[in-house]
């Protein structure tokens, strides 16, 4: 059985802030993923202050092995805003690249990216860091764009994003997770079975969570071979299958750009950060 695991990053951050924006090593990770047979892997960047050089790094390596890899285009919201286009064209057609990876953590996911990702028709893996009302908004306003939204909505265990994030599974057909860092393995088990195997992927958060270990809750569900082969891959296969290699005219011109770092403060949620204090 293929087994593909859709979370894995690679190559070095260009920060100090803890082994996300360090350095993502390969190596023992694919040492690790043989061990457990895990046969192909998507990539994408280490938390970095330049993407579009992140990518390129990922992008040499999954051109040394592409029949071992695949890549995923790291973006920005707000720094890359108004570049998320040409970025994501070149990781699409020189890279081959085959999907988004964009994190809470960097900023709000933006229409900019959401645009473009319809416009190639590429799924984006959004960590939504237990953020998971956005589910709603994504699931209304872009159901022709795939969402992997990974962890299960936390990885820092939220159970009450990721039952949230359950019922948004059930509710939009264009909502996915993946199983990297789930450590509740009685809500992962519980939300495979209220929602189905054909919502999840397999995924290890590599290099740092080690594949085989997050590998052995897949084969503790006991799922049958069916829905196991989608978990394993067959899911993540489906989505990159109807990746567009170049955007319809008509579709490139409707990409919204975000408001810059400087403006987006006037949108930000009053309800949690209260009132604007007067200058």
């Amino acid at each position: 059985m293929l087994i593909i695991d859709c979370h894995c990053h690679a190559g070095k951050g260009d920060g100090l802030t803890g082994p996300w924006d360090t350095d993502a090593p390969l190596r023992p990770y694919l040492q690790w993923a043989a061990e457990a047979g895990i046969q192909r892997t998507v990539l994408f960047a280490a938390f970095h202050s330049d993407y579009a050089a992140a990518n390129r790094q990922v992008a040499a390596l999954v051109q040394q092995r592409p029949e071992r890899f695949y890549g995923f285009a790291f973006v920005h919201a707000q720094r890359d805003r108004g570049r998320i286009l040409s970025m994501v064209q070149t990781a699409v057609q020189q890279y081959g690249f085959c999907g988004i990876k964009c994190h809470r953590y960097d900023a709000r996911l933006s229409r900019e990216i959401c645009d473009v990702a319809r416009a190639f028709r590429l799924p984006v893996l959004y960590d939504v860091v237990g953020e998971t009302s956005v589910v709603e908004l994504l699931g209304e306003q872009y159901p022709d764009v795939n969402f992997i939204i990974p962890h299960l909505g936390s990885f820092s265990d939220d159970w009450r994003a990721q039952t949230q994030l359950t019922d948004q599974l059930a509710r939009f057909p264009n909502i996915y997770t993946d199983t990297s860092g789930v450590r509740r393995f009685d809500i992962l088990q519980r939300a495979v079975r209220r929602v189905g195997a054909h919502k999840f992927l397999f995924g290890s958060d590599g290099p740092w969570l080690h594949p085989g270990v997050e590998l052995a809750k897949i084969q503790a569900l006991h799922l049958p071979v069916e829905d196991a082969e989608k978990v394993l891959s067959g899911n993540l296969l489906r989505l990159i299958g109807q990746v567009r290699p170049a955007p319809l005219p008509a579709v490139a011109r409707r990409v919204a750009v975000t408001a810059d770092a400087s403006f987006s403060q006037q949108w930000r949620d009053p309800w949690l950060l209260g009132p604007r204090e007067e200058g």
